[in-house]
């Protein structure tokens, strides 16, 4: 058995920052990655973004040089199968590795539908996904991407970039509906229908077959054939791992303020990890700033700082020529105040719960505001449209 002073399970994002967060504080214990990728910590936004729309930047470009800069030995294409609290061991796919501080960043797994993934079916979320979508891409073929959050509205805007024929099947009955106002909504939709995006709103795609080089589709009462299918429906945490090893969790792993689980010397960071929020309380987090953040966060501790985490994490979209970045609960069921510069292109919509406190604030098009908007997120009170309007500007 190798014995190293921490063990990161898991080598995403959080893993990367964490390594380095360790290197903070640290500079000699011996760090592990173990991880079931079958590349080496890269940056996950840029498979849905930047890869696919600025030509100057390669997937050489977008791997971190974790291993160079820390000194951590990464296990690819490894799976950790089980571990014991009591002996500090951690067993997997090519051996037992002991620790002295372990942290999971298992992140989460896409979900499904009735559809077995194949060449031509792609449940999207690895750097090898996006390798066999970009070998897809840019033939004039007809693929279907399947969800409107992010994953799916991204990739449909990337592929109708690159000459590929984009059809969004989504839940909403206006693209953007769970999260915009109506009318924001509204040109949303209109964005994707004017750069050739065929919209199927209001529709669960039940499951499918493949047929030779063909995969058939089913939804609305009937089936629809297209050349590839990518479905981006967001992920479940992966908590097998750690429910066995006896961690308490819920909808993620359980930890404290410092990203301690319930169990001595073992962490949680990431995707995966559900902490509680110093302005939103509990929650589990599925964006790059909270990796990162957290990620370096979590090795800084666990290499002995005393800290908490309290940062509160943003998150951002780029598609066509709109953008945003927001911070808290986007949710237009809650009462909203818009406060726009140029209608629905460039302003502010904030969000508010029944006692008037805000829990949400969307930027759009404004870039460089997300500590005023956190300010505003802080304040434990009833606002008024008069308090919002032209508070962040």
């Amino acid at each position: 058995m190798d014995q190293f002073r921490y063990v990161i399970i898991g080598g995403g994002m959080a893993a990367a920052s964490a390594a380095q967060g360790i290197r903070e504080i640290d500079d000699e214990g011996t760090i592990a990655i173990i991880s079931d990728d079958v590349d080496e910590p890269y940056t996950r936004p840029a498979l849905s973004k930047r890869l696919w729309t600025d030509e100057s930047f390669a997937e050489s470009d977008n791997y971190f040089d974790t291993a160079e800069a820390t000194g951590a030995r990464i296990s690819l294409r490894t799976e950790a199968t089980e571990v014991d609290f009591e002996t500090k061991t951690v067993m997997t796919t090519i051996g037992s590795f002991g620790y002295d501080k372990l942290l999971f960043v298992t992140g989460g797994r896409p979900k499904g539908i009735d559809l077995d993934e194949g060449e031509r079916v792609i449940y999207f979320r690895e750097f090898a996904d996006y390798r066999r979508l970009r070998d897809l891409a840019g033939q004039n073929l007809s693929i279907a991407v399947i969800g409107g959050g992010f994953i799916g509205t991204e990739l449909a805007a990337a592929l109708a970039q690159n000459e590929t024929r984009a059809t969004l099947i989504f839940d909403d009955e206006t693209l953007g509906g769970s999260i915009f106002p109506p009318d924001l909504a509204k040109q949303f939709h209109e964005l994707y229908r004017s750069h050739g995006v065929t919209l199927v709103p209001g529709t669960k795609a039940s499951g499918g077959r493949t047929e030779g080089e063909r995969v058939v589709l089913d939804y609305d009462g009937d089936s629809h054939e297209f050349d590839a299918v990518v479905v981006g429906l967001g992920i479940e945490p992966a908590t097998q791992l750690a429910e066995d090893a006896g961690l308490d969790t819920d909808d993620g792993i359980i930890v404290d303020d410092s990203l301690r689980t319930s169990q001595p010397d073992v962490f949680a960071a990431g995707d995966v990890a559900r902490y509680p929020d110093r302005i939103l309380g509990r929650q589990r987090v599925e964006h790059v700033d909270n990796a990162t953040s957290m990620g370096t966060a979590v090795g800084r501790i666990m290499a002995g700082a005393d800290e908490s985490y309290t940062h509160t994490p943003y998150f951002y979209t780029n598609v066509f020529d709109f953008g945003y970045q927001a911070v808290g609960e986007l949710d237009p069921a809650l009462r909203t105040v818009e406060d726009w510069q140029k209608p629905q292109t460039d302003g502010v919509v904030y969000y508010l719960d029944e006692d008037g406190r805000v829990r949400g604030v969307l930027m759009v098009n404004m870039e460089g505001r997300l500590d005023a908007a956190r300010e505003v997120l802080a304040e434990d009170w009833a606002h008024s449209p008069g308090d919002l309007v032209n508070r962040i500007s």
